[in-house]
């Protein structure tokens, strides 16, 4: 298990999450150990340059989306420095970055996930 599998799990579940990625892959989009807030997202708003929780071959990424196949539902994912991690479906698309370090990332929010509805 990968450091952002429990991350994954918990926006999998509908929480809204913070936590500091390490490395440098996303960087100067998010640079290691800066504050982001994860929240679960709607996979048919994406766009491309969004910053995505996704699980790709096996792994979890906090990554840009780099295309868009809305046919077969899936979106492809890759680091900022250019390396493509590969195709993934909306299913294992978990989340969208909202902030980093307290600043909004631009129509972020308007891409989550309604929580569900809790019924008594």
């Amino acid at each position: 298990m990968g450091a952002l599998d429990g991350v994954a799990a918990r926006v999998a579940g509908g929480a809204v999450v913070e936590f500091r990625p390490s490395g440098s892959s996303m960087v100067p989009l998010i640079r290691s150990r800066q504050l982001v807030v994860v929240a679960p997202v709607d996979p048919s708003k994406l766009e491309l340059g969004d910053i995505v929780l996704a699980r790709v071959a096996g792994s979890v990424y906090l990554h840009l989306v780099s295309s868009l196949d809305p046919t077969r539902r899936r979106v492809q994912i890759s680091n900022n420095r250019g390396r493509v991690n590969g195709w993934t479906s909306h299913d294992r698309v978990f989340g969208i970055c909202v902030a980093v370090d307290g600043v909004s990332r631009a129509g972020a929010a308007a891409k989550t996930q309604a929580a569900p509805e809790s019924r008594s």
